[in-house]
């Protein structure tokens, strides 16, 4: 068996096999690369796709690290006064670090771990930036 991983959004998308509709909280499995639903193959696990749509839930608590993902990222995207700020706080953070993408030192890029990260992370950050997941 795969790892464990959940919907958490509602997934109306087209996969490699095709298109799906599957809703908040299906549970999907990692297999080799691939997440798989009923054996068919939707995206790989390191994908744009699997990041906006699917969460890790090898814990238990996939529900809530979804909903972390979701808040910290749309919390970043929202073009207010604060918007520098929030990313000044996130770049001067070490736990923020652990979560960049290595290749970019120039701007501030979620590596894949952040999509898997230990919830007790998560809630740090959503804490650090003001998002409520």
């Amino acid at each position: 068996m795969g790892k464990a991983y959940i919907v958490k959004r509602r997934a109306r998308i087209d996969t490699i096999t095709g298109p799906v509709n599957l809703p908040y909280g299906t549970e999907v499995e990692a297999v080799e690369d691939r997440l798989t639903y009923q054996g068919r193959q939707l995206c790989a696990v390191t994908s744009r796709k699997a990041h906006l749509y699917f969460a890790r839930n090898d814990d238990g608590q996939g529900q809530e690290r979804g909903a972390l993902t979701l808040a910290i990222t749309k919390r970043l995207e929202k073009r207010d006064k604060d918007h520098q700020r929030r990313w000044d706080l996130v770049w001067e953070d070490p736990v923020c670090q652990k979560y960049r993408h290595p290749e970019h030192e120039d701007h501030f890029l979620w590596g894949h771990a952040f999509f898997e990260a230990p919830v007790d992370d998560l809630r740090h950050i959503a804490a650090l930036i003001g998002a409520r997941g």
